[in-house]
């Protein structure tokens, strides 16, 4: 996309040739790379560019830390860019700042650029009439607020991870699926801190590429990337707070089960022991201290009441000692 306050001209190249229609023609020229994949591509645009080898080197090998350095010909800024989906998937964002250009590098097809090229073709705000320092500063403002959608939605896989802990009955799964989001909190941390790094260094700078207007609004993504690691922060405590809410459920459950249990074999053990005490087989008729009680007419029935009065009896005494309250 090449532009200037009164012209815009877009096309999808085939060729690098093709970029000297464009180069030099308008105030400000876009050029998107989509995908890394050929070198020869690279290399030629690098040097049509002016890029420094160092510089394309980093394009290349993906999964640089954000940062921004500054070179005689140009300013080379990389950022992390997250991509919608069901899950966190993280891409590179290479992006070059010379004059009268800019040129990205991006993993794949795709990204958060829509609202950058909706202004430029419609030209509202200040865009069209601005350098391409401008259209760094927006690209980078759209890449950090695309955290802010992702970020919300690790924030409702917590919720929905709460609710499963409370509602008493957790599985297993619970589990992983805290370490899941804990992971994907701390790989959005990792590219955001550095992000914030990136923009500090960019005010603090004295780049000839950044005009002092834009250093305004500069300041603006960098209070955003701020915003960003608050709320990071705050969902891994969270997260980890979950996982204790986990321990201490499970570790409820366990007691409950341990007490069920142990008031049962309580309640059996006098039950028990008369039980054993009639199992004993004396003779009757050997002696009459032998059971004489084993020839009662009513002895087993009796038996069975006195187990049936000691069992309700133990039953009532933990009732009124709170242990078989919740």
């Amino acid at each position: 996309m090449a532009y200037g306050p009164d012209t815009l001209a877009e096309a999808t190249l085939a060729d690098v040739d093709e970029v000297d229609a464009y180069l030099g023609r308008h105030p400000v020229t876009w050029l998107n790379v989509d995908g890394l994949g050929d070198q020869d591509v690279i290399a030629r645009l690098a040097s049509r560019f002016g890029l420094h080898r160092l510089a394309v080197e980093d394009v290349t090998h993906t999964g640089q830390r954000a940062k921004v350095e500054e070179y005689p010909e140009n300013a080379f800024l990389v950022l992390a860019m997250v991509n919608p989906g069901p899950a966190l998937e993280l891409e590179q964002l290479s992006l070059f700042l010379g004059d009268g250009f800019v040129v990205t590098f991006q993993e794949s097809r795709g990204d958060c650029f829509d609202p950058v090229r909706k202004r430029l073709r419609e030209g509202k705000g200040r865009i069209r009439v601005s350098g391409p320092d401008y259209l760094a500063y927006a690209l980078i403002d759209l890449v950090i607020d695309s955290y802010f959608p992702e970020i919300e939605r690790q924030g409702e896989r917590l919720d929905h991870l709460e609710n499963r802990i409370l509602d008493g009955r957790p599985d297993r799964r619970v589990v992983a699926d805290i370490h899941e989001v804990k992971r994907d909190l701390l790989a959005l941390r990792r590219i955001a801190w550095p992000a914030r790094d990136m923009l500090s260094a960019l005010l603090r700078g004295e780049s000839p590429r950044v005009a002092a207007d834009t250093k305004i609004y500069l300041r603006d993504v960098h209070d955003h990337a701020v915003q960003v690691i608050d709320l990071l922060e705050t969902y891994r405590e969270l997260g980890a707070s979950l996982m204790e809410s986990y321990l201490s459920s499970v570790s409820n459950r366990m007691n409950e089960v341990v007490k069920v249990l142990t008031i049962i074999s309580t309640i059996f053990m006098p039950l028990t022991f008369i039980a054993g005490v009639y199992g004993m087989n004396f003779d009757p008729d050997a002696s009459p201290w032998n059971m004489p009680e084993l020839r009662w007419w009513l002895g087993y029935p009796l038996v069975l009441a006195l187990m049936a009065v000691v069992a309700g009896c133990m039953v009532l005494w933990f009732w009124r000692r709170g242990w078989l309250r919740r």
